[in-house]
């Protein structure tokens, strides 16, 4: 890069910590570190993340408000059980970081584009202090409206870019059938997300649609096409599915409450946890029938409540391999109601190889589809995004040879010293993760207690990856939602506080858990 020749003459200004990004990870750590006066560095003019930068219209919440909040600031009517908007957790947001003066510490409209590693000694058998008394890395910060390039130096670096948005994933095309083949318009969710209600249904409204993709984006996005081809001269919009995934319409299953099936402490107790001893192991193997049952339950009301087999949507695989890699969607209302008036259509396909013709897209097994409008519901490339930031040798070891980061207690990565992940690992509430994240980070880096050896933390990340990988095909989500308790009970034993956070032993079994729960 362009800002490494000068070094000599440039200022660097020194500070404990510093935080990339000013999503709900990165406010989080803002608040939870506010005694070091961190610096929060955001690229765009607002804070919010993904809810601000990749939302479309109809973006609502996928939990009920309780189980999105942080411990010490809760939602105002915290038990309508309607799901609010983004527009309304954007305004949560802004409250949270309005009351905790958050504000003070972002820098906005500042990109970082440069990383650097000092080279102080790291000892590869212990981790060491999270500050230890002088820079350890450097980082290149540019306005996004001046161009300036300033140099802050820190003791520790809080990485809080998050795995969407920034950077898409683009279909590989053979060559000469690209977009370029195609009369219409190809855009990817990030673009459509960026458009305002009106453009967007101009985009939409009249044209014959292809979404490619089948997750909680693709679904959004075809109910979005649905209404806006509603009335005459309206063109059906066809999703394009190579994955299925179960979907869900609320969280009831048979008159049960969902969280009584995976978020109390008795229900994960079923699943494999790592550190678990020969016992435990033993009633884990023994009640794998009993998993499998209540999946199959699950299973059985969905395909009964929704017409999954009519339209060829069942998934083959269970319902626990969804949940246990966080790709469970809710559905909008209404959204199998416009498949049956034939506004949203399903076109299932055995490989990932499509490419575009004239007027629209070809596949493998040589069927054409129509479309005016193509969009790429097909994800972001989080990995991509991190190790663009980080320097050699950081690079290549923050990603494992499966593709996964192996981050002990969610936060810290064995290998880079006085750097923390926070917003990597995914649950059912990814809000109270990160939170619960940055309590046990502010009290690592005021050496209330010390990391295990770097040996112990590979070995933990390990068993953790080991159990993903044996509980669903998605493991590279890095989701820890069928243990998610076990982990965050380890977080607080760590912290030095008791882990069972419930008033007495009937809720400890059977309530689930919610931030408000690890308030302190």
């Amino acid at each position: 890069m362009a800002f490494q020749h000068n070094k000599q003459q440039m200022m660097i200004s020194n500070y404990k910590v510093g935080i990339i990004g000013a999503g709900i990870s990165g406010i989080a750590a803002a608040k939870q570190l506010c005694h070091y006066n961190p610096i929060v560095f955001e690229s765009t003019d607002s804070i919010g993340g993904v809810w601000k930068h990749c939302s479309f219209n109809s973006t609502k919440l996928q939990t009920p408000r309780c189980d999105f909040e942080f411990s010490d600031f809760p939602w105002p009517q915290r038990d309508n059980s309607l799901f609010p908007s983004y527009i309304e957790v954007l305004e949560y947001l802004q409250n949270y970081a309005t009351h905790f003066d958050v504000f003070k510490f972002v820098k906005f409209n500042s990109k970082v584009v440069q990383i650097r590693h000092l080279n102080n000694h790291h000892h590869h058998h212990e981790y060491g202090r999270l500050l230890s008394g002088r820079p350890v890395w450097e980082v290149a910060v540019e306005n996004n409206q001046t161009k300036i390039v300033e140099w802050y130096g820190f003791e520790l670096l809080v990485v809080c870019i998050g795995k969407y948005g920034d950077i898409p994933i683009i279909p590989v095309y053979p060559k000469n059938k690209g977009p370029e083949n195609f009369s219409g318009k190809v855009l990817h969710t990030m673009e459509y997300s960026k458009l305002d209600k009106e453009s967007a249904k101009e985009l939409l409204k009249g044209k014959k649609v292809a979404v490619v993709g089948y997750k909680k984006s693709a679904i959004d996005l075809a109910m979005e096409c649905a209404q806006a081809n509603s009335g005459a001269g309206g063109q059906p919009c066809t999703m394009v599915i190579r994955t299925l995934h179960w979907t869900v319409p609320s969280y009831w299953i048979w008159g049960l409450p969902f969280f009584l099936f995976y978020s109390t402490r008795s229900s994960q107790f079923l699943h494999e946890r790592p550190n678990q001893t020969l016992l435990r192991a033993l009633l884990c193997l023994l009640s794998s029938p009993m998993r499998k049952a209540i999946s199959k339950f699950i299973e059985s009301y969905l395909v009964w409540k929704l017409p999954l087999e009519k339209y060829g949507l069942k998934p083959e695989h269970q319902f626990v391999e969804d949940y246990a890699s966080c790709q469970m969607a809710i559905l909008p209302d209404n959204f199998f109601s416009e498949a049956e008036k034939g506004m949203i259509q399903f076109k299932k396909v055995s490989s990932s190889k499509w490419w575009f013709w004239k007027n629209g897209i070809e596949f493998e097994d040589k069927t054409k589809l129509e479309a005016d409008v193509v969009v790429l519901a097909t994800g972001f490339d989080g990995k991509k995004k991190l190790q663009s930031l980080l320097p050699e040798p950081f690079r290549s070891l923050v990603v494992d040879q499966s593709g996964i980061m192996p981050l002990y207690r969610g936060t810290i990565h064995p290998l880079i010293p006085n750097m923390a992940f926070v917003g990597y690992i995914e649950s059912i509430s990814n809000l109270q993760t990160a939170e619960l994240r940055c309590k046990w980070l502010a009290r690592l880096a005021d050496e209330q207690f010390k990391l295990p050896s770097v040996t112990k933390m590979i070995e933990q990340t390990t068993q953790e990856i080991q159990i993903m990988k044996r509980t669903t095909r998605f493991y590279k989500r890095l989701c820890i939602s069928t243990f998610s308790i076990n982990h965050n009970d380890v977080i607080c034993q760590e912290m030095g506080l008791n882990p069972w956070r419930k008033t007495n032993l009937f809720s400890e079994a059977f309530s689930p858990y919610t931030s408000q729960d690890y308030y302190f």
